[in-house]
């Protein structure tokens, strides 16, 4: 094994407390062989090629929720109209956008991730145009084949067609990126195609997927059947009644219709209670936060402390550019840290390590022994932590150092 060992004046973990002058170990795969503290793990790796950096080591980003399909609608929504208000144009925005306008978009949507760091995704996608583009670029993750219908014969055709879909894209045939069906939101998409839906999923041993308590809206339609969602559905044409709405709060149904597990991802949370959180603990669900994409449409955001609080590990995603104006996660850390005066280890934790728990991606997210995470550098000065210096110098170049694939993630 030809050992290569990475100085650095900071060092990102991911999975603990950030190091100042620090060492890491990787073979000839990428794969972490050790790491620590400089004066530890130098005097172990005696006649490795070291390289010295004047900066900050990290491990690969990973970006729990994107919607990269939309990429080619960024500025095309106005900020500040609510969901409904919001779906409604993103909606009469894409009818107007030109299909090979849409795919290019969203191919350098994909450069775009790698330049950032990035080095797994949980994609949400209805027509897998993103897919091809993230297996090309080597990314890892979930592709989360996404299914939304009111009309019960209209949504369980889509899910009986989801998986030749899948096949005919060839993310069937075992790669770094496992086909996830989901289901949009619970009051988009008809229960039994929900159920139908997480069962193909638990089938295939994948994880599912879930916008859950992003808007008052959608609390006011599950549990009382009117307001800005239904004039919504009304504007689509989906017909009365098509379903009979819970009388629920959203984790509550979530809970009845689906169990919430870890094999289960809930996306956003933002109307979230915190005895609602309390369930998600308990029951263990995994959660990602797109804190940006909240207050471009919201304004307001989760209540992160209680779910630190609860013990719940938030992972990180952009969500879409129509409603998030970049694809960086890091900047996503930045946002909850000063919203919340959150310590910078926790939130690029967030960026990293909580984002592989909740893909499922034991490899990825930290600098441990047997990791294979990818691993990037930034230039910078450390005077604090490593990870408020990684913070700092978000808008720095990020260069990847792992053997596999050096110089790339450059940006």
């Amino acid at each position: 094994m030809n050992a290569r060992v990475v100085h650095a004046s900071g060092l990102v973990v991911g999975d603990g407390p950030s190091l100042r002058d620090g060492a890491v170990v990787l073979d000839d795969a990428g794969t972490v062989v050790d790491v620590g503290r400089a004066s530890d793990v130098l005097p172990r790796s005696t006649g490795a090629e070291i390289t010295k950096l004047e900066g900050v080591v990290f491990p690969g980003l990973v970006n729990a929720h994107t919607h990269l399909e939309l990429s080619a609608l960024a500025g095309s929504v106005p900020e500040g109209l609510g969901f409904a208000g919001w779906a409604t144009a993103m909606l009469s925005a894409r009818r107007a956008t030109p299909e090979d306008a849409m795919l290019r978009a969203t191919r350098e949507a994909v450069e775009t991730l790698v330049r950032l760091a990035t080095v797994a995704v949980g994609e949400v996608t209805n027509g897998l145009s993103s897919a091809g583009p993230l297996v090309a670029a080597g990314l890892s993750g979930a592709v989360f084949h996404e299914v939304f219908g009111a009309v019960r014969d209209v949504a369980l055709a889509k899910v009986e067609a989801l998986e030749g879909a899948a096949r005919a894209a060839g993310l069937l045939d075992g790669g770094s990126l496992v086909w996830s069906p989901s289901a949009h939101t619970l009051h988009t998409t008809h229960p039994d195609a929900v159920r139908r839906l997480v069962a193909l999923a638990r089938a295939r041993g994948a994880r599912t997927s879930l916008h859950l308590a992003e808007h008052a809206a959608e609390r006011q339609v599950l549990t009382e059947g009117r307001g800005p969602m239904l004039d919504f559905f009304r504007g689509l044409g989906v017909p009365e009644g098509a379903f009979a709405w819970p009388g629920l709060g959203p984790v509550a149904y979530a809970r009845s219709l689906l169990g919430l597990r870890p094999d289960v991802l809930l996306v956003h949370l933002t109307d979230a209670t915190p005895e609602e959180l309390d369930r998600v603990a308990d029951d263990g669900a995994k959660v990602a936060l797109c804190p940006r994409s909240n207050l471009f449409i919201e304004g307001r955001l989760p209540d992160v402390k209680c779910m630190i609080s609860r013990g719940i590990l938030p992972a990180l995603g952009t969500d879409s550019l129509a409603s998030s104006p970049s694809l960086d996660v890091l900047e996503e850390a930045a946002a909850l840290a000063e919203a919340f005066a959150l310590p910078a280890d926790l939130v690029v934790a967030m960026a990293t390590h909580h984002g592989a728990l909740a893909l499922g991606l034991p490899a990825h997210g930290r600098l441990a022994r047997g990791a294979r995470p990818g691993v990037f550098g930034v230039m910078t000065e450390v005077r604090g932590s490593a990870s408020e210096a990684l913070l700092h110098a978000r808008t720095l170049p990020r260069k990847r150092l792992d053997s596999r694939n050096e110089g790339r993630g450059e940006r």
